[in-house]
């Protein structure tokens, strides 16, 4: 039996495209290659065409854009932050000049000596921190992170005795867990760093009645410090301002960087100045 071949089929041609679909295709090319061109002419400028940034300039043109919701959160959060909040003492309006001592010195020039120095403390560190005033309408109400107003004692002399510190939170906030912890943070960290002592047996209702605990928002832990005795520590309070601050400071971020601090144990002996 015999077989006969069939030759292939030749493939058939493309069918050309008509004029108009060449033209159309390639008018889009030169659109397309128009916009990066003038995408990269946006960027170049002679001193940055031969940077090392170049390129990265060039992927974040065509990188999609994702962080517009994460960087509106981050500028939220940060404008939410609390700031600190530093009390001066006596200063401000009405005129109160505090204790006054003998040659002028006054309780007033003090506290704001030393608020000043705590608060430049604290900025540096990178801390939003208002400055107040004793009798400052911003403490209506006022919502911070904590509040510490500054304050000292007399320049009578009492007696030998009448010589330390004295930090004490409202009456009101004594089993509040926040003050007591800020008034444990501020005794243990001020005491070590100025070595003064603290007197406890002379906390007075002046101090856990203070008039601001009862002005600021319920939220805002809050301390006052009488940072020592105008006669016998004058001298240490005066011409060592600076490490007075320094253990408020320390007080104070201690207590917001919930560091660890043990209670303050009472005397077991009481002296009156």
């Amino acid at each position: 039996m015999t077989t006969t071949s069939i030759p292939p089929t030749p493939p058939s041609s493309p069918r050309p495209l008509s004029l108009a679909t060449r033209t159309g295709r390639l008018l889009a090319t030169v659109a397309s290659v128009a916009i990066l061109v003038a995408t990269l002419l946006t960027l170049w400028t002679p001193t940055t065409l031969l940077s090392n940034t170049f390129s990265e300039r060039i992927n974040t043109v065509l990188r999609p854009v994702q962080a517009t919701a994460t960087s509106s959160a981050v500028v939220a959060a940060t404008a939410t932050v609390l700031p600190i909040g530093i009390v001066a003492g006596h200063t401000g309006n009405p005129p109160d000049s505090g204790a006054v001592c003998p040659d002028g010195l006054t309780e007033r020039d003090v506290n704001a000596k030393i608020a000043t120095l705590v608060r430049q403390n604290l900025v540096a560190k990178g801390y939003k921190v208002d400055l107040l005033t004793e009798w400052d309408d911003r403490l209506k109400g006022y919502k911070a992170q904590v509040l510490v107003s500054i304050h000292n004692d007399s320049c009578q002399y009492i007696n030998n005795d009448a010589t330390g510190f004295k930090v004490a939170a409202a009456r009101a906030s004594a089993s509040d867990p926040a003050a007591t912890r800020l008034t444990n943070c501020l005794i243990d960290r001020y005491g070590h760093i100025t070595g003064l002592p603290f007197h406890y047996n002379s906390i007075t209702p002046d101090m856990t009645d203070y008039h601001t605990f009862n002005e600021i928002h319920t939220s805002t832990p809050a301390a006052i410090i009488e940072t020592g005795f105008l006669n016998l520590d004058r001298d240490f309070l005066t011409q060592h301002t600076d490490v007075v601050a320094q253990g408020i400071t320390a007080g104070i971020l201690c207590f917001i960087n919930n560091e660890p601090v043990l209670p303050t144990p009472a005397p077991t002996t009481q002296t009156t100045p």
